[in-house]
């Protein structure tokens, strides 16, 4: 037996080692790590309290799969958990660098599409429709297939996505007064002209994109007046600023703008931001700038694309919503088994930026 017969054959000791199998997608470039076997028991009856489960039990695990050497400092994941809701199909977590967010709508995009391609729920054409119980809430989602249940379309309607304030001010250090609105798309963000700040969205000001919007977002934070504005009408645990994100016009023909978020502790996000258009689509709706069924197409800082429009407009507690509903594409890229051992001095990870 030659050396390559015997690498093909050779196995892995998994002695010592927690082991974690994951599908590995990306969402318009933004990477999604689902944890789909391996995790202890998360209790809790609601996707909230699994998430605070999670957060305080669990968190060694977030930093091992999230960080280097298995991760990096942007890689975004999410475990799959029962649902809380007797019509939905399953519930979500998902984690970052930082913690646990509220929403994210690239990875409901992902989901929807690895759902339908693994038969996780029923494959019905043209359209198969998905309720994921999510932190924030139930999201509908719905996978169009063709003749061949080849995946063609991806669209979820986001939770009520409401504006908190327009036109709003602070004076940043080094930076100097920025101007944004504030708005919740299942995740509170802040919203910022980026040629305000002269400041272009270009890969090459990857860095300076993201000095800006975590001294921006602190600064948000630190404000005393602001701490009214960022409360969840009905859930503390929804109650925090998750990022910023910056706009500026498209120059390609046919695209609305483009948004770059800066969200967790300085990631920026590949995609246009699932639940940071959704807000978008709050502002503009509120703004007289976009109108119920109307759609635009909205681009990231590489240049791929999410669509948006807005389905209705709703109550929302205190606040006058709309429903978004933003469509995408996702790509599987791997799959994985990663092995925690235990006497792995690293085991839990580390990150270098």
């Amino acid at each position: 037996m030659n050396i390559l017969e015997k690498i093909k054959k050779s196995e892995v000791s998994k002695h010592n080692c927690l082991e974690i199998k994951t599908i590995d997608m990306h969402t318009c470039g933004e990477p999604l790590r689902i944890i789909i076997d391996g995790y202890p028991t998360i209790n809790g009856n609601t996707i909230l309290e699994k998430r605070n489960y999670v957060k305080d039990n669990l968190d060694y695990l977030r930093t091992s799969l999230m960080f280097e050497p298995r991760g990096h400092a942007d890689m975004y994941g999410v475990i799959l958990v029962q649902a809380e809701h007797k019509d939905s199909d399953f519930g979500v977590i998902f984690m970052h660098n930082e913690g646990y967010s509220t929403m994210c709508g690239h990875a409901i995009i992902a989901l929807s599409k690895l759902a339908v391609k693994l038969k996780w729920v029923k494959v019905t054409k043209p359209t198969i429709s998905i309720k994921i119980d999510a932190p924030c809430g139930q999201i509908k989602s719905y996978v169009s297939v063709d003749e061949n249940n080849e995946v063609t379309n991806v669209m979820f309607e986001c939770v009520p996505s409401f504006v908190v304030a327009l036109n709003e001010s602070i004076e940043v250090k080094d930076i100097g007064l920025v101007k944004y609105d504030l708005a919740y798309g299942g995740a509170f963000y802040a919203y910022v002209d980026a040629k305000s700040l002269n400041l272009s969205l270009e890969i090459k000001n990857y860095n300076k994109i993201i000095s800006y919007g975590k001294q921006i977002k602190q600064s948000i934070i630190k404000n005393k007046q602001n701490k009214t504005n960022i409360m969840h009408p009905l859930h503390e645990d929804l109650s925090f600023l998750y990022g910023v994100i910056f706009i500026e016009e498209s120059k390609i023909k046919g695209i609305h703008s483009k948004n770059v978020c800066v969200f967790a502790n300085g990631e920026i996000d590949r995609s246009p931001t699932g639940s940071g258009v959704s807000g978008r689509a709050a502002i503009l709706y509120e703004k007289k700038q976009l109108r119920i069924n109307e759609e635009i197409i909205i681009e990231s800082i590489l240049g791929s694309t999410f669509n948006l429009k807005i389905k209705e407009e709703v109550k929302y507690d205190k606040f006058n919503a709309i429903i978004p509903q933003v469509s995408g594409n996702a790509f599987i890229t791997g799959e994985h088994t990663f092995l925690i051992n235990k006497d792995d001095d690293l085991k839990y990870g580390f990150i270098l930026r």
